[in-house]
């Protein structure tokens, strides 16, 4: 065994495995690190990023020896739930289209929305360079619906807003497939349960 280039020939020998190149037989050998799953409420403010310079980012709120990143992401005004893992696999599912998993938002906008408005989001409409998928869309309010996606375009449900002749005033996420915000305050943050890992993984 070699420990930063050098033999290591006594039992017991400590190693920094933050600090430290360990190999055998001139492979290196890597800790294991756990995979840990984490749910945040995001505030507003907050950039979706692991660095941003000048900007207040997530990972500033969530205190853990892993090294983190979020997946996905939430505009800085936008508030709700947020997920950050090291396991590259879960970002990976959560991230391509083609897994088909739902986000839904709690969304108030500036002026009542009509009825049509509403239809118009859920059967999909003409933003950026496409048009977007179905979503589910119902209203809970006059200025206020929620609408369940499944697709994270930049901005998307701000830009279908505007592009009725609204503006949103609020946008919470409340969903990420099966793992709710639930009443987590804003700024705190939860690890995952196992069955929450295993629904979001399966």
């Amino acid at each position: 065994m070699r420990v930063n280039g050098r033999v290591v020939a006594e039992l017991g020998a400590k190693i920094d495995p933050e600090q430290d190149r360990v190999s055998v037989d001139g492979t290196p050998v890597q800790p294991e690190v756990p995979s840990v799953y984490i749910a945040l409420n995001k505030p507003p403010g907050y950039v979706t990023s692991c660095r941003h310079a000048g900007k207040r980012i997530v990972l500033e709120l969530v205190d853990v020896p892993q090294r983190i990143f979020p997946v996905g992401r939430l505009d800085k005004d936008s508030t709700g739930l947020l997920l950050l893992t090291n396991d590259g696999r879960l970002h990976q599912k959560l991230s391509h289209p083609s897994f088909d998993h739902e986000k839904e938002y709690d969304v108030s906008v500036e002026r009542p929305i009509s009825d049509g408005a509403l239809q118009r989001m859920a059967e999909g409409m003409p933003i950026l360079d496409g048009r977007t998928r179905p979503a589910e869309v119902r209203r809970t309010g006059e200025r206020r619906f929620r609408i369940v996606l499944k697709e994270g375009r930049n901005r998307q449900i701000r830009r279908m807003v505007r592009r009725l002749g609204n503006e949103v005033v609020e946008l919470k996420r409340i969903r990420v497939a099966a793992v709710r915000l639930g009443r987590l305050s804003e700024g705190a943050w939860r690890y995952l349960t196992d069955l929450e890992v295993k629904a979001l993984l399966k």
